[in-house]
């Protein structure tokens, strides 16, 4: 009789668990990848209710609901410990045999569980993102591309760039992209206080709440400068980090690289994975966008829209102190 009652138990208790378990899926994604906590190297603090509180995710696999809505708060007492070293990186030359950085590869498996992403999972899947300092006149060609090959992209927008041009933010947002948190000021993260790097998070991400009713969650740092104090505070925040696996020198308006061997460039370094940074104020971007998509294509690859969940990461190491 007792085995007969026992065994009943345990069947409703792992319904319950696996009910539980789809019911949290968007929370999960979020914060299963994150570093254990520990008195001595995590910066990360007691989560609070609101993120329990909040509704099931919306189908749209890119939808900002399949990360936990950013709690906006920092243990700077925690976050101090670890080390306000820039980390020098780059997604460098060398590849492994299926044409992934192994640079990349090995910083995600060191700072992963900070919820960054230096790649993607390694599938034949790639991701394109656009860094938005200022306009040049460039973006609602690359935005009229997208929506004619039915692509969503990350678009990473500054406080400037927000301010002067908010009918192609509101477009971002109106055809479906991920519009992301490049810093308010475009500061250097690891030259700044962990509240200065806070402060400037939060100014961006309270602006385009306000004013286009639209909650920020991805995080680009200008120029890629970061530190673990930095990746810290970010996850703290509740935002995760994009960087990128493949980038080349597009960023000058003035010198613009040749579109032919531009596009030669991009395709070559088609990578599961991958994920691209281009400047949305390159004229040679918006030139070879749509063929350098039909390509990637033609090879197998999925343009999909950005949704990343920390990949192939470990604890980080113990705090260190500035020298």
């Amino acid at each position: 009789m007792i085995n007969k009652w026992t065994a009943l138990f345990a069947a409703l208790t792992l319904t319950v668990g696996l009910a539980a378990c789809t019911t949290n899926r968007g929370e999960e994604r979020s914060s299963s990848s994150q570093p254990e906590q520990s008195s001595s190297s995590s910066s990360v603090p007691e989560q609070s209710s609101s993120r329990e509180e909040r509704s099931e995710p919306q189908e749209e696999e890119n939808s900002p609901s399949l990360y936990a809505e950013p709690t906006m708060g920092s243990d700077f007492a925690k976050v101090e410990q670890l080390s306000g070293n820039a980390v020098t990186w780059g997604p460098a030359t060398n590849m492994d045999e299926q044409n992934r950085p192994i640079a990349c590869v090995q910083l995600q498996e060191k700072y992963g569980a900070y919820n960054a992403n230096f790649i993607g999972p390694n599938e034949k899947r790639i991701f394109l993102t656009f860094d938005e300092g200022y306009e040049n006149g460039n973006t609602a060609g690359i935005l009229d591309v997208l929506k004619e090959k039915e692509v969503q992209a990350v678009f990473f927008v500054t406080g400037h760039y927000v301010k002067t041009n908010p009918e192609l933010v509101q477009r971002m947002i109106d055809e479906g992209h991920i519009v992301g948190n490049h810093s308010w000021g475009h500061i250097n993260f690891p030259n700044s206080t962990p509240q200065e790097m806070y402060d400037d998070i939060e100014e961006l991400h309270n602006y385009v709440k306000e004013n286009f009713g639209y909650t920020m969650f991805l995080f680009r740092y200008p120029e890629g400068v970061f530190s673990e104090q930095s990746l810290a505070v970010l996850q703290d925040a509740g935002y995760q980090t994009a960087f990128w696996s493949y980038a080349y020198n597009d960023w000058d308006q003035n010198n613009q690289p040749d579109p032919t061997t531009a596009y030669g460039k991009v395709v070559k370094a088609l990578h599961p994975g991958a994920i691209y940074l281009l400047h949305a104020v390159s004229t040679t971007n918006t030139e070879i966008l749509g063929d350098f998509i039909d390509e990637a294509r033609s090879q197998g690859y999925e343009i999909a829209p950005y949704s990343i969940p920390p990949v192939g990461s470990s604890e980080p190491a113990a705090p260190q102190a500035d020298e």
